[in-house]
């Protein structure tokens, strides 16, 4: 019996982008995952998908929008348990399932949207921003057919037992990133303030090698009991948390970003944003980092505190049209959407041919 000709895969795409609803996409302030689903979403708009984003009503974008909320649950403290809300967004769009070829779901914190899967024909697939845990994983083993994507291969290979349906490395609009050819006189430290990003020693290296050190992020407890009294406003100055513009400014500005991470990351977004502006990076060798950086030309990978300070002035050296010229091959937004259509595509295909 001759087998059929399979049927040519639909263009252009139909395509579910769910976000988290925790604030607007894209962020006002900061918010990687926000950030990252406005890029993808933006850059397959622009290629004439048809993509519906499901997030806030606050959003801005190209593509069809629902919202179930007005506004995020970190503007709206209203919006308990956070965890409701997140899965009546992500129910929004299951329950509209038959409008796409495919479903894709950007997860804050754990893929809320595997119960789904199940329940309708559309492929879906899951995106997760955070390194797991042996025990989440486990969790999610449940449903071993959901299909993955990691933004790493570090994250990759926590991801055991599931399905990895490729490894997509975040992307940039880099023509919102100018790039800066002659820095300011100071160093920059960007990101949560917490213990695993390395705020702390940022501060001992800038202090180390005599530069001034910026810190821009969200002020919590634990700024207030750890980070505020090593501020004094002249060689440690905490500028707050920023928007775009005065976060491409600060990066541009700096002569390097510290990324001194203690606890591994599966990506590092703001290390090519910086590179993105022509800044170099001063980071410790954990999680992806090797991934993201390439020590001696976009900036230093280092393994100690002593080899950071020792080693910073290599990467003030570095030429900064080659830093930006790098992030430019490597982390353009174009790549990211191939790369992730091509996903789709397979995804598309399998169900079919299962079909």
């Amino acid at each position: 019996m001759t087998r059929p000709l399979p049927q040519p895969l639909p263009q252009p795409l139909r395509i579910a982008q769910v976000a988290p609803v925790g604030t607007a996409v894209p962020p006002p302030l900061s918010g990687s995952i926000e950030t990252m689903t406005s890029v993808l979403t933006e850059g397959l708009v622009a290629r004439g998908h048809h993509v519906t984003l499901f997030a806030t009503a606050d959003s801005v974008t190209g593509a069809t929008l629902r919202a179930t909320f007005p506004r995020g649950y970190r503007e709206d403290p209203t919006m308990w348990p956070w965890e409701l809300c997140e899965l009546f967004n992500v129910s929004a769009a299951f329950e509209r399932a038959a409008a796409f070829d495919v479903i894709h779901c950007q997860s804050a914190y754990s893929p809320m949207s595997l119960a789904f899967g199940r329940l309708v024909p559309t492929p879906v697939l899951h995106t997760v921003h955070h390194s797991p845990t042996p025990d989440e994983v486990r969790q999610w083993q449940r449903y071993p057919e959901a299909a993955f994507v990691a933004v790493s291969h570090d994250q990759a290979a926590r991801l055991t037992g599931l399905t990895l349906a490729g490894i997509i490395p975040h992307g940039l609009d880099l023509q919102r990133f100018a790039f800066r050819a002659q820095p300011d006189d100071y160093l920059l430290f960007l990101g949560r303030f917490t213990e695993g990003k390395g705020v702390v020693q940022a501060i001992a290296a800038a202090r180390r090698v005599g530069l001034r050190l910026l810190l821009a992020a969200q002020e919590n407890d634990y700024y207030r009991a750890v980070i505020a009294p090593l501020v004094d406003g002249q060689a440690v100055a905490y500028v707050g948390e920023v928007g775009h513009d005065a976060k491409t400014a600060l990066l541009g500005g700096a002569r390097a970003l510290l990324y001194p991470v203690q606890a591994g990351e599966p990506f590092g977004l703001v290390l090519t944003e910086a590179m993105a502006c022509g800044t170099p990076v001063a980071a410790f060798d954990a999680g992806a980092v090797r991934e993201v950086v390439d020590d001696g030309v976009t900036g230093g990978v280092f393994a100690s505190l002593d080899a950071l300070v020792s080693g910073l002035p290599r990467v003030l050296a570095l030429d900064r049209g080659a830093v930006r010229a790098t992030a430019v091959r490597r982390f353009g937004v174009e790549r990211m959407v191939d790369a992730y259509v091509d996903v789709y595509a397979g995804l598309i295909a399998r169900r079919r041919e299962r079909a």
